[in-house]
């Protein structure tokens, strides 16, 4: 496997890192996953479950967002998206990115995995592109936050009226994920409840472009979206045939412990989607790629991947 890395310029201006993974020795493509990565990480911690496609005859793509790892050269510009309509923004460098690769391989079969933060961004992708898509693979992914959404967008928003809004902002990392650990005590480390992997939790402490506290803007963004990708009217958007895969751990904060999960996945055959599946791990946390059993993850991601690209 080799790994190229690249950059495109977005709409704005932007200057968006990306990288391909392939295997030069590969002439046939069986299809091609393209990946959106978590809040306060970057694409290369997915070098392991790339190789592990490549080898099973997939091209993988995937970028920094806005904000994060190579994308956010200076750093001011760590842990924001944008000035104006952020969550948008960093959805539409997604579907610039599915536009580079289709113009590379106009025949090939499209997977979109989003993994956390990822999967809010994939799941307003399916809402405005979904026909561009073979499939969506929703990776710890969560619930409508409701009223307690929006009682924390008027928080950030406040916070960006009082310290502006790339403003790094303790106070709303806390309210985000303060509670996250508490299930997980005695707790090792305060990113116990990312996996049971000691190994990679380590690792993940360890990076500097990983667990940063971000800005009020970022917060005001992320929240927006949520809101947004939970809205009826844009769920009916989704294209009803197109298939999509519900993955997390049954141990998981960011998805209620698979309740906030299971009430996508309900929200989502309501709406009238037919081809729809989940998968919650018992024991699994939230990072189910870096968990104690990823073998079982990744082989279940290429079984449902390999179905939908005969398909196509």
């Amino acid at each position: 496997m080799i790994r190229e890395d690249f950059t495109f310029q977005a709409a704005d201006g932007a200057e968006i890192f990306y990288c391909k993974w392939a295997d030069p020795k590969n002439e046939t493509i069986n299809g091609i996953v393209q990946i959106a990565h978590g809040m306060a990480e970057h694409i290369l911690r997915y070098e392991d479950f790339a190789r592990y496609l490549v080898e099973r005859g997939y091209l993988v793509y995937g970028h920094d967002h806005r904000g994060h790892g190579q994308t956010a050269k200076k750093q001011e510009d760590a842990g924001y998206f944008t000035d104006s309509e952020g969550f948008e923004q960093v959805v539409r460098d997604v579907k610039q990115l599915t536009d580079l690769i289709q113009t590379d391989h106009p025949s090939a079969p499209i997977i979109l995995f989003g993994h956390s933060m990822g999967s809010f961004i994939a799941r307003r992708y399916v809402q405005l592109f979904g026909n561009q898509l073979a499939g969506a693979i929703f990776c710890a992914t969560g619930g409508n936050p409701g009223l307690v959404g929006k009682v924390g967008r008027f928080i950030a928003e406040r916070e960006c009226r009082k310290k502006g809004r790339r403003t790094a902002s303790p106070m709303l990392d806390q309210l985000s994920f303060g509670s996250f650990n508490k299930q997980f005590k005695p707790s090792r480390t305060s990113f116990d409840w990312l996996s049971r992997d000691e190994k990679q939790v380590d690792l993940y402490i360890a990076d500097p472009a990983c667990g940063n506290i971000f800005s009020a803007g970022f917060f005001v963004d992320l929240l927006t979206g949520l809101l947004t990708i939970h809205r009826p009217e844009e769920i009916n958007k989704i294209p009803k045939t197109l298939p999509l895969f519900l993955i997390a751990g049954d141990k998981d904060p960011v998805g209620k412990n698979g309740k906030g999960v299971t009430q996508v996945y309900q929200q989502y055959e309501r709406a009238g989607i037919g081809d729809i599946s989940i998968k919650l791990y018992e024991g699994a946390r939230h990072e189910i790629l870096n968990e104690t059993n990823r073998e079982e993850v990744f082989d279940d991601i290429a079984t449902w991947i390999a179905g939908i690209c005969t398909r196509s």
